[in-house]
C-alpha cells in the first residue's frame, strides 16, 4: 500500500521540516509514504475564494488516480482516536487498497469537485492549526499507527 499526503504550498519552517523528517524516516518502507507539495496557485490574490478552491482542486485531481482512496483532512470530517486510525490503516491494507491519498487543502478548504471525489473526510481536531503544523501532526499519527499495529509501546492507552 502507498500512502501519499498531498498539500497546497510548501513547509518553510525548518523546525517543522526537521520533525516531519524525523517521523517520516521511521515509517515502514512498505507503506511507501510520500509528501507531495502542490505549488501555490499563481495570482491567488486576484481570485475569489471559490475560484481559488477550483484551481487548487484541479491540481489535486491531476495528482490523483481514479483508483486512489481519497481522504480529506477536513474540519467537518470524522475524528478518530489513534487506535481507531491504526485500525483504519490496517483495514485498507487488508482490503488491498493500493494507494491512500490524504489531502490538506488551502486556506479556504476544498472545492465541491474535491468533496465529490473524496471517499471520506477525517478531522485531526476541532481546533484550527496552520497547514504546516497539520503535516507534522499527520505524519506523527501515521508513525503512531504503525507502532500500534506492531504492538510496540510508543502508544499508551
Amino acid at each position: 500500500m502507498r500512502i501519499n499526503l498531498i498539500c497546497i504550498g510548501k513547509t518553510d519552517d525548518k523546525e517543522i521540516l526537521t520533525l516531519i523528517k524525523y517521523y517520516q524516516t521511521r515509517l515502514p518502507k512498505h507503506w511507501n509514504f510520500e509528501i507531495t507539495e502542490i505549488p501555490d496557485v499563481k495570482n491567488a490574490k486576484n481570485l475569489s475564494p471559490e475560484l481559488l478552491k477550483k484551481e487548487e482542486g484541479k491540481l489535486f485531481l491531476s495528482l490523483t488516480d481514479n483508483s486512489d482512496y481519497v481522504v480529506l483532512l477536513d474540519e467537518k470530517g470524522r475524528q478518530f482516536t489513534s487506535r481507531e486510525f491504526s485500525t483504519k490503516i490496517d483495514q485498507w491494507m487488508n482490503t488491498s487498497v493500493k494507494k491512500v491519498s490524504f489531502f490538506i487543502g488551502g486556506a479556504y478548504g476544498f472545492s465541491e469537485e474535491i468533496y465529490e471525489r473524496a471517499n471520506e473526510k477525517m478531522a485531526l481536531s476541532k481546533m484550527t492549526f496552520t497547514h504546516q503544523m497539520i503535516r507534522l501532526f499527520f505524519v506523527e499519527q501515521i508513525y503512531r499507527a504503525d507502532q500500534i499495529l506492531q504492538g510496540k509501546p510508543y502508544h499508551n492507552d
